[in-house]
C-alpha cells in the first residue's frame, strides 16, 4: 500500500489506515474484521520542513469494510476539519 499524501488549502493531509482488530498473537493479521481511520494533518514551513501537525481519529461507528473506504473516508474528514465544519475539532495551531 503506497502512502498518498494530499494537498488542500495549504496543509498536507496524510491518511492513516489501519486494521480494526490487531495482529494476534500467532500474528495473524485479521483484515476481515474491517479497517479504522484517522488522519495527520501538516503545515509546511519555508524550508520544506514539516513545522506543526496533528492527529485526527476518523469517527465511525463500525470499522470500514475496505481500507480504500477508510482511506477516502480519512481525506474526506480533513477536508471538513480544514474546512470548519466538524463540531468541537479544530485545526487552530497548525
Amino acid at each position: 500500500m503506497s502512502n498518498t499524501i494530499r494537498s488542500y488549502r495549504g496543509l498536507e493531509i496524510y491518511p492513516l489506515v489501519y486494521p480494526h482488530q490487531p495482529r494476534g498473537v500467532d500474528g495473524v493479521r485479521h483484515y476481515d474484521s474491517g479497517f479504522d481511520a484517522a488522519v495527520r494533518i501538516s503545515r509546511r514551513g519555508t524550508d520544506d520542513s514539516t513545522t506543526t501537525s496533528r492527529v485526527f481519529r476518523v469517527p465511525s461507528r463500525t470499522p470500514f469494510g475496505a481500507a480504500g473506504d477508510a482511506r477516502m473516508a480519512s481525506t474526506s474528514y480533513a477536508e471538513q476539519l480544514i474546512d470548519g465544519m466538524v463540531a468541537g475539532q479544530s485545526i487552530a495551531g497548525l
